[in-house]
């Protein structure tokens, strides 16, 4: 393991590293194409199972041990070691859960090669909060969703805290950006999906009894935090469906509304084959 212990932050490579609290300067050090940072030992665990290649390593001395046979098969990476003053100076936060690593973001795959095995799609529509980004992913893991799929304007889910609030699970759920709505309702329909847009709708069907008699192949669109889905991706859906709510509240979170839909067509899904048998 190529150990550089620092004592001030003029080193090559640690501008990866740096106010990582600012946002504008994640845009810089995290293009298309550029980098992600995976934060917690458990994170770059789950990046380097992904197949993800590390640029470098942050950590406090503590933590080297936990992190050398995660590195095993990259003997040169170089893996920075400070105190936990000079490195809460250099990212801006105080670093306490074991390690930041710079990774290489992998290349996405198409819409049409996400599409072509799935069954239960997950659209992000315009979700700018990047914590709903990454607890979306974590419940699309554990509840069977098999791609997720954000628009243009969606935020980031390789954003360092999509990354972290989602235990790193955005790194296991496969997921690319679709084209406009446009371009995208014909890649889905093509595909065999049928589009179920999650909104409040005089005509919306109720979620029991969409999950009761649920499509085999269904991409389901959740909108943005304040304005909800767009004009055209309810146009876009094929139906549209609705969570039903007690005590006078009207909806929920679109994190929570991800999970709970999820959870009811995975648990269909696992009935009707258990019928088939």
């Amino acid at each position: 393991m190529h150990v550089i212990r620092i004592t001030d932050l003029e080193a090559d490579g640690l501008s990866d590293y740096a106010r990582l609290t600012d946002v504008a300067l994640r845009r810089v050090t995290e293009p298309e194409g550029g980098l992600y940072i995976a934060e917690s030992t458990k994170v770059i665990t789950r990046a380097l199972a992904a197949g993800h290649v590390p640029r470098s390593v942050l950590l406090q001395e503590k933590w080297l041990a936990d992190v050398e046979p995660l590195l095993a098969d990259f003997p040169d990476v170089p893996v920075f070691v400070g105190e936990a003053k000079l490195l809460e100076q250099l990212t801006g936060y105080h670093l306490h859960r074991g390690a930041l690593a710079a990774m290489h973001r992998p290349e996405n795959p198409s819409v049409a090669e996400l599409l072509k095995d799935a069954r239960r799609v997950v659209i992000l529509e315009d979700i700018v909060d990047h914590t709903n980004v990454g607890a979306i992913f974590r419940s699309s893991a554990g509840l069977g969703v098999d791609a997720v799929l954000v628009t243009p304007r969606c935020a980031d889910p390789l954003y360092r805290r999509s990354v972290r609030v989602s235990m790193g699970t955005v790194l296991q759920v496969p997921w690319a950006r679709l084209p406009e709505w446009d371009e995208a309702t014909a890649l889905l329909h093509d595909a065999g999906f049928e589009i179920a847009a999650l909104a409040l709708a005089d005509d919306a069907v109720s979620l029991p009894d969409y999950a009761a008699d649920a499509p085999e192949r269904i991409a389901l669109v959740f909108g943005s935090e304040g304005d909800g889905l767009s004009r055209t991706a309810l146009a876009a859906a094929d139906t549209v469906v609705t969570i039903p709510m007690l005590h006078g509240v009207d909806s929920l979170n679109v994190a929570s509304a991800s999970a709970v839909v999820a959870y009811a067509l995975r648990v269909d899904r696992e009935h009707r084959s258990a019928d088939l048998d």
